[in-house]
């Protein structure tokens, strides 16, 4: 097993950055993040400050994938996220649309919550459960340099909870190695990421990494126990969920043999949705396993 150091922070997917691990396919890495706010916020007293840190979401990488090409993918396994100080983090100042209904004397909002025995510590009378999670997992791609503010075809700033231990995240490659980024763990996040903060926490989180040669795919698939999940990302919204559903049933029709207006059918009764951060956009369109398997038999 590789272990890969916080080291440089990086706010951006960028194919010009040095390689600081290199794997081949089926290994499995343990990987150390530090938090969304650049490990600014760790008493309820602290700030975070955007003049000394600007950028937003900082991630470790990125890990060279031998042989990975462009046209192929890597499949990412998550096997587990574990807090590296024991707590989380959040805020509140950034009501941003809200603001039309409640106004924007929004405080600031920072609440550090201990992490103990499986549960969040939120108030001395609340917990949350401990159901960790990556936002950002990303690819570098061909051209340009994306902050890990927004998400892409390339993964990037996802902030949907099913980034989750157990399971799998499948990522385009666009120039050779792959070049892999991770980080912006969660120890708990609501679907749309309301305050465009999760429980913030830096993290140790373990990672199994595939290769899939030519697997040409067109956008981030995420695959549970239960569920198949296709991710697009935009807004207006409505255009993403229509694309990640459109995505969804391009993946029924090819892989388990689905004509496409039959899934098309079945998705409008059985399909769910997941919300990333609603600021940008991101969905992920998904299907229980169950129904997927039924293709071969589906009515004429």
């Amino acid at each position: 097993m590789h272990r890969l150091a916080i080291g440089p922070l990086y706010y951006e997917l960028n194919r010009h950055h040095e390689p600081r691990l290199r794997v081949v396919s089926g290994e499995t890495v343990e990987v150390e993040s530090e938090d969304a706010f650049s490990g600014q916020i760790r008493t309820d007293d602290d700030r975070r400050d955007k003049a000394a840190q600007p950028g937003s979401n900082p991630l470790t990488g990125p890990i060279l994938v031998e042989d990975a090409a462009p046209g192929d993918a890597l499949r990412v396994t998550i096997l587990d996220i574990q807090p590296t100080l024991g707590q989380c983090a959040t805020r509140t100042s950034d009501p941003k649309q809200l603001c039309e209904w409640l106004g924007d004397d929004c405080p600031h909002g920072t609440h550090v919550c201990p992490i103990r025995d499986g549960r969040i510590q939120w108030s001395p009378t609340l917990t949350i459960p401990y159901e960790p999670m990556l936002g950002c997992i990303g690819t570098a791609p061909a051209l340009g340099a994306p902050s890990t503010i927004p998400a892409g075809p390339y993964g990037g700033n996802l902030d949907l909870v099913e980034v989750c231990p157990g399971n799998t995240v499948s990522l385009p490659v666009f120039v050779p190695g792959g070049l892999l980024y991770l980080g912006d763990a969660h120890a708990a996040m609501g679907h749309g990421e309301l305050s465009a903060s999760g429980l913030e926490m830096p993290a140790l989180s373990t990672i199994r990494i595939e290769l899939v040669k030519q697997a040409n795919l067109p956008g981030v698939r995420i695959e549970s126990p239960h569920e198949i999940m296709a991710v697009a990302t935009g807004t207006p919204m409505e255009r993403a969920v229509a694309e990640a559903y459109a995505r969804l049933i391009g993946w029924m029709e090819a892989d388990y043999g689905w004509d496409r207006w039959k899934a098309y059918d079945l998705l409008t009764h059985v399909g769910r949705i997941s919300v990333g951060y609603y600021g940008i956009g991101t969905v992920a369109a998904k299907v229980a396993r169950s129904y997927v398997a039924a293709g071969s038999s589906a009515p004429d």
